[in-house]
């Protein structure tokens, strides 16, 4: 069991890990932005340290800050909360380069899991049943019909790097090319939106 952590988040998510902490007898290092000074995250922990200025990229996304005020409170480890570096894969290894325990999944989950193939490919090996679709990226119109015949009509087309893109192109009745048309794509640009899309 930990003796100390330190939360590298602000605000609700920051204060549930503190009461948390709280419960199971762990201490809490808390950081701050100058937007944050006064943040109930920030009077709740037991340390709390500054860490930058309110520009997110300028404090809670600074790991180097982070992972020295880690050190300097002396905690045992790095609870991410959400958001912020809490998908960061450098930042975990950087974590535990340190030393210091990273309260989350390991790097190579992260990178499996952070890209909409491998993520898919993994939940197929794993026996997890998926909707049907593509395991590898789609290089040309005629590719992208043929396996919509195949899947069924209607389809959605996703791109397969980005996260958190909820929305995709929806085909019905295999009028993908007005679909692509209707997003805002030039005529002659299909082939390049398959390069990047798959099925799902």
């Amino acid at each position: 069991m930990f003796k100390k952590i330190l939360i590298a988040n602000r605000g609700e998510i920051a204060c549930r890990v503190i009461r948390t902490c709280r419960e199971m007898k762990i201490g809490t290092v808390a950081v701050y932005s100058d937007a944050d000074t006064e943040a109930l995250h920030v009077r709740m922990a037991d340390e709390a340290y500054h860490i930058g200025p309110a520009p997110s990229n300028e404090s809670y996304l600074k790991w180097e800050k982070i992972i020295d005020v880690a050190k300097k409170s002396r905690a045992e480890a790095i609870h991410p909360g959400y958001g912020f570096l809490s998908e960061n894969s450098e930042f975990v290894r950087e974590v535990n380069k340190a030393g210091l325990t990273f309260i989350g999944p390991p790097p190579e989950a992260m990178e499996g899991m952070g890209g909409k193939m491998s993520a898919r490919k993994i939940a197929i090996e794993a026996g997890v049943p998926v909707v049907p679709g593509t395991t590898e990226p789609l290089t040309s119109f005629e590719e992208a019909q043929e396996i919509a015949t195949k899947f069924g009509y209607p389809v959605m087309l996703k791109e397969s790097v980005g996260r958190r893109r909820r929305e995709g192109n929806a085909a019905c009745h295999g009028r993908v090319r007005d679909e692509v048309r209707t997003r805002g794509f030039p005529v002659g640009s299909e082939v390049e939106l398959w390069r990047r899309c798959r099925l799902c």
